[in-house]
């Protein structure tokens, strides 16, 4: 029988007495990171070390764990059969300085998957460096700047932005050197084509919009707006981090659109989240073909797939190596098991969830929605009621969801919604997961206005003071 191996004090002072000369691994430390005496060490057997560890990791919560309804992530469940072949030797082992006859197959893949992109968003070329989709922006932005200096228009230095638009988009407005333009909705949410029109002008670069935008809203009239912007010699950039709403419905490149960034953490079910690896591949039409990042990834007449580095127009590099191989590699395989129409089904039914669980809550008149009533993937609703009624917070709502077990949604955003709540269920959750979600919202918003201002009230850490780790960080921790 296998016995627990016991970790005691009086043992270890026993080992520490040893001569260093005599343990190898410790004459291969420098003296200085040496440990001269023993710390004290509870004394806990192999059984209790590794319950404590995973009872840690049991706290942690992700898409496994329940529903993650983080609007405008789009958190959906991540395949375990693309984390499976992700991992496999022939991929996990290539090294990126190999030469590329010897990588075909991981090229293969890359080009395929360029041209799946291209087909489900309407776009003519793809590129897959970018690391993240805020990476992908910028170099959206990149292009936009080459495309307008090559035509030899200097003037444009304005970006302009709805006052809907994700928060990256501006500072990757500033990083690029633009200038950022915010011109309000509509009273239904959505952009304001007489306004547009008045902001557009010869300093226009372009216009950054996300379709549905983060009011969960479809812009109706994009067709008039990318009129309006072409018109007035600008581009028209694709924000993709609403895709999931749209895939196999209706294309960007369809809309009009000249530039398009997606996030495959996000739309192709790639893990999210822990600080990467992410990826934010970006698509173009045949106009702005010619800047795009060196190398490119080419076939030759005899099917051999090379890397191209002759391209004297572009922008160069803007990442090392090709981009986040493992990533794109698991969206390579979601896309194949799910097949257009797969992709399609993806979509209609993440709309499905989120109009759904949006009618279900409206109706007990708890909460309000400002702006139109139809939604697509991510609804936002204001808890501006309950702040006047009970003085309870959007915030108050989110930790006290913590206490029913359930990651609560994305708050204060967009800021055009006060006391924001904005939920994204995605396609992964059942109808039971949602009406718990839902049910949870409810009782929360009937229970005593103290009990929500001090939730959490049953998880390991309480309510934070957030406002106070801001305005004084401490940015590192002493061990001693």
């Amino acid at each position: 029988m296998y016995h627990s191996a016991v970790y005691n004090e009086p043992l270890l002072k026993e080992l520490v007495g040893i001569k260093k000369e005599s343990i190898s691994p410790i004459n291969s430390i420098p003296k200085n990171l040496q440990k001269t005496k023993i710390d004290d060490i509870p004394n806990l057997d192999e059984t209790q070390v590794i319950r404590h560890f995973h009872h840690l990791s049991q706290m942690n919560y992700g898409v496994d764990s329940g529903i993650y309804p983080l609007g405008s992530c789009t958190m959906k469940y991540n395949p375990r059969l693309c984390e499976q072949i992700a991992s496999w030797d022939k991929f996990s082992n290539t090294h990126p300085f190999q030469d590329y006859s010897t990588a075909q197959g991981n090229l293969q893949i890359m080009f395929e998957l360029e041209r799946m992109l291209c087909e489900i968003t309407g776009m003519d070329f793809f590129c897959l460096q970018p690391a993240a989709g805020a990476h992908g922006e910028f170099l959206g932005l990149l292009l936009t700047r080459a495309y307008h200096d090559y035509n030899k228009d200097y003037e444009r230095n304005e970006v302009i932005l709805p006052d809907t638009s994700h928060g990256t988009n501006p500072a990757s407005v500033s990083m690029a050197g633009y200038k950022t333009i915010e011109i309000p909705s509509t009273n239904e949410g959505t952009v304001d084509l007489d306004v547009l029109e008045k902001t557009l002008s010869n300093k226009t670069a372009c216009f950054m919009l996300t379709n549905p935008n983060t009011l969960g809203i479809f812009e109706s009239e994009i067709l008039k707006i990318s009129k309006l912007v072409h018109k007035a010699g600008s581009l028209l950039y694709y924000d993709g981090a609403n895709m999931n709403a749209i895939m196999g419905k209706v294309r960007p490149g369809d809309m009009g659109f000249d530039i398009v960034h997606l996030n495959l953490h996000k739309t192709f079910s790639t893990p999210h989240g822990g600080g990467g690896p992410g990826s934010g591949p970006v698509g173009v039409n045949i106009k702005l073909e010619k800047f795009l990042p060196i190398p490119r990834i080419a076939k030759t007449k005899d099917c051999t797939f090379v890397l191209d580095y002759d391209a004297p127009d572009s922008i160069g590099k803007i990442k090392g190596f090709y981009g986040n191989f493992s990533v794109l590699l698991k969206a390579y395989v979601y896309i194949l098991m799910m097949g257009y129409d797969g992709l399609r089904e993806v979509s209609e039914t993440a709309v499905l969830n989120s109009n759904y669980m949006k009618k279900k809550i409206l109706d007990k008149k708890r909460y309000e929605m400002p702006y139109a009533n139809l939604r697509k993937h991510e609804f936002v609703l204001s808890c501006e009621k309950l702040k006047q009624i009970k003085d309870v917070r959007a915030m108050d709502v989110a930790k006290r969801l913590l206490d029913y077990g359930f990651h609560p949604p994305t708050v204060y955003f967009p800021l055009i919604v006060k006391e924001a709540l904005m939920i994204e269920p995605t396609e992964s959750e059942s109808k039971d997961d949602l009406n718990r979600y839902i049910n949870a919202l409810i009782k929360i918003a009937d229970e005593n206005p103290e009990t929500l201002k001090n939730a959490p009230n049953n998880c390991p850490v309480m309510r934070v003071d957030d406002v106070g780790a801001t305005k004084n960080p401490i940015l590192t921790w002493n061990m001693v």
